[in-house]
Parts: C-alpha cells; structure tokens; sequence
C-alpha cells in the first residue's frame, strides 16, 4: 500500500499545473450552477409517506381537507368586531386570501364566505341563511342580527373569539397552484400574507392587529431567519481564518486550507443545482458544516506539510508530497466514514431528513476530492521564508513540552482512573438518555424561538379561540350512507366523549356532536332531546342540515373525521391522544366503522414522531455500525478500533443526556446531529491513532510512539476542535430555534470529541499495548 501511495503521489505532482486548471475549470462551472440555487421548501417533504397515518391522511385529503392550513386573526385592539372599520378589513382580507398562491377556495372560511352558516327553529320549522346576509349593511340592528347569527351557527370560538374581540380566516392550501399547475413558493405566500398583514395594520393604525399561523408562515419565517445564517456564515470565515492563520503563522498557509473548503461548498452547491435538488430551508446549515469540515482536514494537511518543513524538506513540492503521502490513507478513510455516516440517514424515511443526508453526504464526499488532493497541489507551490522555521520551532517547543509530560503521565495506573471515570460517565449519560422526549418538548413552533412573532400569534389565538391550532383528526371510515347509521354515529359518540376527557383536549367536533345539537333544534332546543335519534328516518333529518362544505362527512356519508382540538402538540400529548384512539378501536371493534388515525397537522407531527423513535435506535446501530467496519479495515485490529469507536458512542450518549438536561426533544431537526457529531469525532480518532499505530509497528516504546503522534497531529486535532466549535457556537445566537439547538450540541459534542480523541484514547491504548513501555525520551530536537 505504501508503494502504491507513493506511485500515486508522484503521478498527482507530476501534473500539478493541468490539474490546477481542471480545478479552477469545475469550479467555474460549480459556481454558475450555484447562483441557481433555490430555496426548496415543501410541506409534502417534511411528511413520512410510508407511515400508516400519512397514507390515510393522503387518501382521505380531497375528500376532508389536508393539514396545510393558514389562519389569519383580525383583532380589535379595543372593543369587539362590531364595528363597520372591522368588518370592512375582514371582507377585504378575505377576498384577498381567496388569491392567494396556492389556496383551494372552496375551503375558504370566514364569517364573510357562503359556506359558514346558520340553521335556527321557527314557528314555522328550520330557517337558515349566511351569517353575514346578503343585504347586510353597518349599522347597529344588522350587527346585533350577526351577532345571533354567529352564536346559532356554533361557529362561537371557531370563526369567532370567545369575547368576539376578532375573527379567523381559515384556508387550506395545496402544494399545486390551481392557475399555473406549479408548485408553490411557500416563501412567496408568506411574503403575500405579511404584506396582508402590513396593509390591514397600517389603514388601522393598529386598531385591528393581524395574527397569522400555518405552514407557510413556518417557512416564511424560517428563510427570513435562514437569512440570517449567511451572517453567521460570514463571520465563522472570518473567525476560522483568524484561527488558521494563528496556527499556521503564514496568511498565505492560511488561505490555501479556506479557500479549498470553499471551493468544496461551491461545489456542492452546483452539484445540487445541477442533480434538480434545490436546498431546504432545514438543510441550509449543512454547507456551513461541509466548510468546517473542509477546514478541520485542511488543518491536518497544514500542519503535515509544516512538520516536512520544520523536518528539513528540500521544498514546498517535496514537503506537500510527504504530506499527501501521509494523510491520504487516514484523511481518506476519515472522510468516507463522514460520508457514509450522513448516508445512514436515509433510513428515515422523511424526504426532507433523505436531502439532507445527500446534500451533506455529497459535501463530504467533495471534501474528499478538494481537501486531500487540491489542498497538497497548492501548498506545493507556495515559498516559505527560511524564518518559518525558527517560527515553527519556536511554537512546537512550548507544545511539544506539553506532549511530551502527557506521554510520559500515561501510565497504566492513570490511565485506568481516567477509563474508570469515562465510562462511568458514560454510564450515567445512558440512564439518563433513558428519559429523551421524541418529538416537541414546548408548546408553539419549535423551529422559532418562544418570543418570535409566530409563536406570540400562535399564544393568541389559542388563548382567544376555542379551537387551538393542533388538530388530530381520526378518520372513522363506514360503509356508504353510514353517516345515517345509528350503530355507526353512536359509537362516534362514545368516542368523542372518551377523548374529550384527556388531557390537552381542548375540544372536540364530530358529525355526531353536530347532528344531536341539530336533533334538539326540533324539539325547541330543548337538551334532552340532545342525543342521536334511534329512528331512521329522524337520524337522517338531524344529519341532513350537515353539508360536504363542513368537513365533517364526504359526499357519501362513508368518511367522517372526528377533529380534535389539543392545547399544544408537545410529545406526551400527541403519544396520549394516539394511545386512546388505539385503545378505543382495539376495544370497539365494528364491522361497519374503523378509526383510522390521522389526519390534521397534530396528525403529521405525531406520524413524525413515532417515524423518529423507530429510526432512532437503527441511525445509530448504521453509524457505528459503519466506523467499526471501516475503522476495523483500515487499522486491521479489534483493540485500535476499540479505542476509536467507544470514545464516540460515550460522548454520543453524553449529548442525549444534555439534550435532556436542556429539554431538547428527538426529532427531524435534532436526530441527525448524532450522525453529524460521530462522523466528525471519529476525524480525531483516525489521524491520532494512525500516527500511534506507525510508531507501535516500528517498535516504538508507547510513550515514544504516544508522544510523536501528539507531536504530529494533536496540536491539529486540538486547533480543529476549537475551530469548529467556535464556529458552529455563532449559531447559538440565531433567531431559529432549531438552528441555536443544533450549534450548541454541535458544539458540544466537537468539544468533548476532542477531549476523548486527546485523553480516552491513548487511555485505552496504553492497557491494549502494555508490552510497549519504556521511558519517554524528551522531545525530538529541532532540525536546523
């Protein structure tokens, strides 16, 4: 293998010049392909398809409505909506949101649409009308007239606030414009519903506020706070490059290492782009990733190619040469595990987690290409005072003194103690990983901090509307017409009573509730005649108020859902509500009713969450699954890949326990930074173990062999560490929520991967060589 490295290298830095343009020619093209990338947010993206709720919720979506949904609230600041300014702006936002970009007009509702209206008894029989009626005009008597209205239709706390201080505008939207046969710009309606919300403030002069929620807005939101991110971006660069050039002494040593981990995002970015992949707005932190990584390796391959310096290389060429000779075998290896680490998250079966495990699997495999070959070349021509190496001299003795006292400290006494303590900190993470929540551990959008603009809307009108914004609807499915069957809407009943009990169930609309409080209309409202009819023929008169419009039953009365309204759609809540619904169905079997689970966004996210507790254990059995093999092909040892691989799974474990302590939930945002964080670790493992390995081999007493691979690669791995937690620790100052979750678990877990690669491993190694003892030397002299 060695000769064949060597052969190769020769053959790369014989044609140093022609590769160069064969660089700067793809990079060229990368670039124009990256100027096109686009946003490519999607709500079908971020739904499980293979998960049972989701198949029900797509099959049933035209027939009862989907989970995509925006909700506009007017509020009066002062007063109630009984004012003729009020019900001017409510007509006009709503005849604005019929036009907005993807929404499905039929399921427009507001107090100002034909399909909300009232049915009250008379003398004579049922009357009925629009809330709003035609000739309605704004004055005192036809405000009083709506308002009875409103309270007949029972749309009191739908449509209406409680204290009829606002009113909602509710509208489904689909992913597939109706006008242009395209798929949506979320970004595009949310810009249209903040300039909604813009024009109703500002002819108001705050007198009516504007409260919007939905997906859409989600997204919105999101990319308004992605933009933010290039912020970040801009100063990690700057940061990192700072650092680098610390280390390296040489701006222009600097550079070459930052500028190829550029050029890996470019083109990765292009490769998108050209591939028809756009980027999420969840996956918009990996280009940042790919750069600290490219940065991370392009450390190693500085300082490589300073110690061939320092060791009295001839030139530039030969010391870049040596230094590609060295670290393509590790480097390489550490890279591949990155690549097929990222590739395991596949087994999540979320569109959304699957691009982000190309989009970042692809950077990495990149990285590969620019850092371990591109990253060398240049080096090979740069020209270096003949003071660098007084310089490098002079930083290596106060490190190598360092290196050297710890060496000499790992003796089998310490180093037991300290494999003691790490496992029995290991241990302690993994009872309390035990107690990780899958999915939301707070009420809101998690994604957005809990003082952002959306999560106050999302305050407001949970706490003025009886509805909430968390809807899990079940699904009952029955033969045609059931919709009249006493058997069928009585077990509906039986349902909606039980469920209305749980915790966290704010309310609860059903055909069945609606066609008892019908049935009593006829007996002058009177409440015991509130109860499902057993006469055929009076069922179907109580049932035949309900129109299709309702989204209470499909044209043939076969499909009915059963819409629950929750408090918020924390984990425990969603995993109670779910729970019932499988104990109620178990223990009601029906040959004419299944309760089928479920539709409403509450539906999806509780599809999600159990799709993330399956992946969970799987994710992590892959990645480790994929350091053993390759750290066991490349180091050809049980106890060497020991010692890389367990450092990683404690601090993996150690990461869950903080995700407890700090009431992190598991979920599509968060499952894949244990991925991120072993596949970067093991990087430390691999270039500190390789070196150790090299010196073993030749017969090196361990402290000697200990202390030339800390010499040689520690004071990268420990720069690398530091770098990158630096870096990814500006995301903690982000507006999004999940982007500050992420960066500070990033950033612990480079931290302490670190800390385990510098102090755990040679722990490890120094019990597995024990035979290899002897008395440390001091540190080599410098060559001169």
């Amino acid at each position: 293998m060695t000769a064949l490295v060597h052969s190769f290298s020769g053959w790369v830095f014989r044609r140093r010049f022609p590769l160069v343009c064969v660089f700067i020619a793809i990079t060229a093209v990368m670039f124009t392909y990256a100027l096109r990338l686009r946003v490519d947010a999607s709500f079908n993206k971020s739904l499980p398809s293979d998960h049972p709720y989701i198949q029900n919720f797509i099959k049933y979506q035209s027939e009862i409505g989907g989970a995509n949904r925006a909700i506009i609230a007017l509020m009066a600041k002062d007063g109630d909506i009984f004012t003729p300014e009020f019900f001017d702006q409510l007509r006009r936002t709503t005849d604005e949101v019929m036009f907005l970009p993807g929404v499905d007009r039929p399921q427009v509702q507001s107090l100002f649409t034909p399909n909300v209206r009232y049915i009250e008894v008379v003398e004579d029989g049922f009357s009925g009308g629009n809330v709003i009626p035609a000739d309605f005009s704004p004055t005192p008597e036809s405000f009083a007239r709506v308002r009875e209205n409103i309270v007949k239709s029972g749309k009191l706390g739908q449509l209406v606030a409680n204290d009829f201080s606002g009113a909602i505008i509710s509208a489904q939207i689909i992913e597939q414009d109706p006008r242009t046969g395209r798929t949506i710009d979320y970004t595009q309606v949310a810009d249209a519903l903040e300039a909604l919300r813009s024009r109703v403030e500002s002819e108001t002069n705050g007198a009516v506020q504007v409260h919007i929620i939905g997906f859409a807005k989600v997204i919105g939101d999101v990319a308004a706070g992605a933009r933010g991110v290039l912020i970040f971006f801009g100063v990690s660069i700057v940061i990192t490059a700072l650092l680098v050039w610390n280390y390296a002494g040489r701006w222009k040593l600097a550079a070459a290492p930052i500028a190829c981990s550029l050029v890996a995002v470019v083109w990765q970015l292009g490769s998108l782009t050209a591939m028809g992949y756009g980027i999420d707005t969840f996956s918009i932190l990996v280009p940042f990733l790919v750069f600290a990584i490219g940065v991370s390796h392009g450390v190693q391959m500085v300082g490589a190619f300073r110690t061939q310096v320092f060791e009295g290389s001839n030139n530039s060429r030969d010391a870049a040469r040596a230094a590609f000779e060295q670290l393509l075998m590790p480097g390489g290896v550490a890279l591949i595990t990155d690549t097929i680490g990222f590739l395991t998250m596949l087994v999540i079966k979320i569109p959304t987690i699957q691009e982000l495990a190309i989009t970042a699997s692809l950077g990495v495999g990149l990285i590969l290409i620019t850092n371990l070959f591109l990253l060398p070349i240049i080096l090979s021509y740069l020209r270096l005072p003949w003071k660098y190496g007084e310089w490098v001299a002079s930083r290596r003795a106060r490190w190598d003194q360092m290196w050297a006292r710890l060496a000499r400290e790992m003796k089998p006494a310490p180093s037991m103690m300290i494999i003691i303590a790490a496992f029995l900190l290991g241990g302690l993470a993994w009872w309390k990983s035990a107690e990780i929540r899958i999915g939301d551990t707070q009420a809101g959008v998690p994604e957005l901090r809990q003082n952002s603009r959306y999560n106050q809307d999302t305050h407001t009108i949970t706490s003025e509307f009886s509805i909430g914004v968390d809807i899990l609807s079940v699904i009952v499915q029955t033969v045609p017409n059931g919709c009249v069957d006493y058997e069928v809407v009585t077990l509906m009943d039986d349902f909606e009573r039980r469920i209305r009990t749980l915790p966290g169930v704010q309310s609860v609309i059903s055909l069945a509730s609606a066609a008892k409080t019908i049935n009593s209309g006829y007996s002058e409202g009177s409440l015991k005649w509130r109860i499902l009819p057993r006469n055929p023929q009076t069922l179907v008169q109580a049932v035949s108020p309900i129109e299709t419009a309702t989204g209470l039953l499909n044209s043939d009365g076969s499909v009915m859902p059963i819409m629950i309204f929750l408090t918020d759609h924390k984990a425990e809540t969603l995993r109670s509500v779910t729970d019932e619904v499988k104990r109620f169905a178990a223990e009601n079997p029906s040959p004419k009713a299944q309760f089928l689970l479920a539709s409403g966004n509450a539906g999806v996210m509780a599809a999600t969450n159990e799709v993330v507790q399956a992946a969970q254990m799987p994710i992590v059995l892959w990645v480790f699954g994929a350091v053993l093999v390759l750290c066991f092909l490349t180091f050809r040892s049980i106890r060497a890949t020991l010692c890389v691989v367990l450092p990683l799974a404690i601090v993996s474990y150690m990461a869950y326990a903080l995700m407890v302590f700090l009431g992190i939930g598991l979920k599509t945002s968060t499952l894949p930074v244990v991925a991120l964080g072993v596949g970067i670790g093991v990087d430390y493992g691999i270039y500190i173990f390789a070196r150790l390995q090299a010196g073993l081999r030749r017969g090196d007493y361990f402290e000697d062999a200990m202390f030339n691979a800390f010499k040689d690669t520690g004071g990268a791995v420990v720069f690398t560490g530091l770098t990158l937690a630096i870096g990814v620790s500006m995301w903690i100052f982000s507006d999004l929520k999940f982007q500050a979750d992420m960066g500070l678990l990033l950033t612990f877990m480079f931290v302490v991967n670190m800390v385990g690669a510098i102090i755990l491993l040679p722990a490890m190694a120094r019990w597995f060589w024990r035979h290899h003892s002897g008395k440390t030397r001091a540190p080599f002299p410098v060559k001169t």
